[in-house]
């Protein structure tokens, strides 16, 4: 039994009762291949809600400060994390986004299932904000399809994305696979990856209800 399997049958059904998902649109992630999940971001347990309500393994980036603490609270972190798919990588450096990028890609070429928050830091205040080319990058190097999803009520259990959720009920809404074979190979256009990012977005926003806001969440959060 894997890592993930035991962690799913031990703490998933704890999960489920905690935050109750309603979970629409499941069938829309296809049962095998390379398949690239794009949503919002509103809180942290957005990632720990997301491989409770797939069927699949969601590998996901991390910041490496999860998995590096120390004691027996650092060494459960870090086996928790693992262990349910997030990849740790240090995002801080100047070649934090490059290094992202590459493991996504790693992900996708093995056949896998990859997470990704394309406005890529949590939203500030529950609105949508513009989403990062990277994910137009990965659809348009491997040709993985896109999936884009919704979480909702988070924000609601986890106010401020700190401390311990309360209990309550979460909604996990998945649309149509998106695919973006007509630009293969123009990766590189930034006209291409900006229409790719903003066609994917336009669906988040459709799926989520959230207002969207024409600039970057980090922008955001430093004015």
């Amino acid at each position: 039994m894997s890592r993930f399997t035991l962690i799913k049958a031990v703490l998933g059904p704890v999960m489920r009762l905690m935050f109750r998902p309603r979970v629409e649109g499941l069938e829309h992630i296809p049962g095998d291949g390379p398949v690239i999940l794009a949503g919002n971001h509103l809180t942290f347990i957005d990632s720990v809600v997301l491989p409770v309500v797939c069927d699949r393994q969601v590998f996901f980036i991390g910041k490496d400060e999860y998995v590096i603490g120390k004691g027996v609270k650092g060494r459960l972190m870090a086996w928790f994390f693992t262990g349910v798919g997030m990849i740790p990588v240090d995002r801080d450096g100047g070649r934090g986004g490059v290094a992202a990028l590459m493991t996504g890609r790693r992900v996708l070429e093995g056949g896998k299932v990859f997470g990704i928050y394309p406005e890529g830091t949590r939203s500030p205040d529950g609105r949508l904000y513009r989403g990062r080319t990277g994910i137009a990058r990965l659809t348009l190097m491997t040709g993985a399809p896109v999936v884009p999803f919704a979480v909702i009520g988070t924000d609601k259990l986890q106010p401020g994305g700190a401390g311990m959720p309360r209990p309550g009920r979460v909604t996990v809404r998945f649309g149509e696979a998106m695919e973006f074979s007509r630009y293969e190979g123009m990766d590189r256009d930034r006209y291409i990856l900006r229409a790719v990012t903003d066609s994917v977005m336009t669906e988040v926003m459709r799926l989520s209800g959230q207002e969207y806001v024409d600039m970057y969440a980090s922008k955001a959060k430093a004015a």
